[in-house]
């Protein structure tokens, strides 16, 4: 067996089973009734075999096997929410421009900068952008792939946290990937940590019981439209009615409304439709789901209003929204950027330098307001119009003239 296939358990196929993969019911068989089996018959070194846990005939298809054996915070399947409050956070980090500096003066980028690893990535924004949401969720892992002849990293990729084994032994941290030690070459960005913890804890491990209800209530939600949805009214009918009586005239109210959409219905013979005390959204428990949710988003630092869930307020202005964006990128982006690029840089460049990831871009105000704090700025002689234009991106004449050799064409 493969270094990898060792690695990813290949061989042990999830909710395996003797028969039928929907064992329960007429096919069912039990299994072994022990419920575990010892992988050597005769422990060593005076220490018990280890228990191997094992999917078993009769564990519902629909049921996801527990993850036995998994260290660590692990979501493997988010709820839409929190996939969209990481992939927003971690899209916008990305997509920063990113830049070394010494002493306040930026230096000329280095080559990883571009793309820390062609073989895996396609440029600095995938690493980046894989780089934050593993952080997000709890911990971040960054191994060297080759060092320069300084002796620092030269390229270096993102390692899945699954993938890495953390004990906490003499006081220090322990890393394998595998059978191989990588402590004294592994980068371990932990979200939260503590002195007793060999791992990283992330926000959703605080919030994994909303995870589980929001996942209930988006499937409760689903059954409820597969079902044709709730009706918000009943038919009554003064005297009771037998089976096929009921039947009937369900079919035949069905039938009208189907034929007659959008026209007032007409009831006689004593048959009226009354209205239920529960709304479809009431059923649906919407409100519910959408504060759920909303709390989902606050935990990981992006404000409801940014991912379509309701504000809680009176409808955003266009100043107000612009002040939201502002207090994303304050109380959230700034301290994840921080965090990473911090922990980033005393890793990978020598001590006095650091790389940082340029936050203006997402929150900066308007051209004109931009303009107008130019102007004040020249005015006490703080800038002059060639940093206006490198702050701005714009080329000079000069500029153009030597891209150009001497002459725009």
């Amino acid at each position: 067996m493969g270094f990898w296939d060792w690695l990813t358990g290949a061989g042990a196929t999830p909710n395996a089973t003797v028969g039928d993969p929907d064992s329960v019911g007429p096919t069912y068989t039990p299994g072994d009734p022990d419920g575990f089996e010892f992988e050597d018959a005769e422990p060593s070194d005076n220490r018990m075999a280890a228990v191997v846990t094992s999917p078993w005939d009769g564990w519902p298809a629909k049921w996801a096997t527990p993850a036995w054996g998994q260290i660590g915070p692990k979501f493997e399947e988010l709820v839409d929410t929190a996939w969209a409050a990481l992939d927003l956070n971690a899209s916008v980090l990305s997509a920063m421009p990113v830049y070394r500096t010494r002493g306040g003066v930026t230096l000329e980028p280095t080559v990883w900068m571009t793309n820390p690893d062609p073989t895996v990535y396609t440029s600095w924004h995938e690493f980046a952008k894989q780089l934050f949401w593993d952080f997000q969720l709890g911990e971040a892992f960054v191994l060297p792939m080759a060092r320069a002849a300084d002796g620092f990293p030269y390229n270096f990729r993102v390692i899945p946290p699954w993938m890495l084994n953390v004990e906490i032994k003499d006081g220090r941290r322990e890393y394998k990937l595998g059978s191989l030690d990588v402590t004294s070459e592994i980068l371990h960005i932990r979200y939260k940590s503590t002195t007793d913890s060999a791992r990283g804890i992330g926000p959703l491990e605080s919030g994994k019981t909303r995870m589980v209800a929001a996942g209930v209530l988006a499937r409760y939600a689903t059954e409820i439209a597969e079902g044709g949805g709730i009706p918000y009214y009943a038919l009554e009918v003064p005297r009771r009615l037998t089976k096929t009586e009921a039947d009937d005239l369900l079919q035949q109210w069905w039938d009208s409304r189907t034929r007659n959409l959008g026209k007032p219905a007409v009831l006689s013979g004593g048959v009226s439709a009354k209205q239920l005390q529960m709304t479809p959204q009431d059923m649906a428990l919407l409100e519910l789901a959408q504060f759920n949710e909303s709390r989902i988003a606050i935990l990981l630092g992006v404000p409801p209003f940014l991912l379509g869930l309701p504000s809680g307020g009176d409808s955003m202005t266009y100043s107000n929204v612009s002040q939201l964006f502002d207090f994303h990128d304050r109380t959230c982006l700034k301290t994840k950027a921080v965090h990473v690029m911090s922990a980033l840089s005393g890793w990978v460049l020598p001590r006095g330098q650091s790389v940082e990831l340029n936050r203006d871009e997402y929150s900066r105000p308007a051209l004109k307001e931009r303009a107008e704090a130019y102007e004040k700025l020249a005015g006490i002689g703080a800038i002059d119009a060639g940093e206006v234009r490198t702050m701005e991106r714009l080329r000079g004449p000069e500029a153009a003239e030597a891209l150009t050799g001497g002459g725009l064409s």
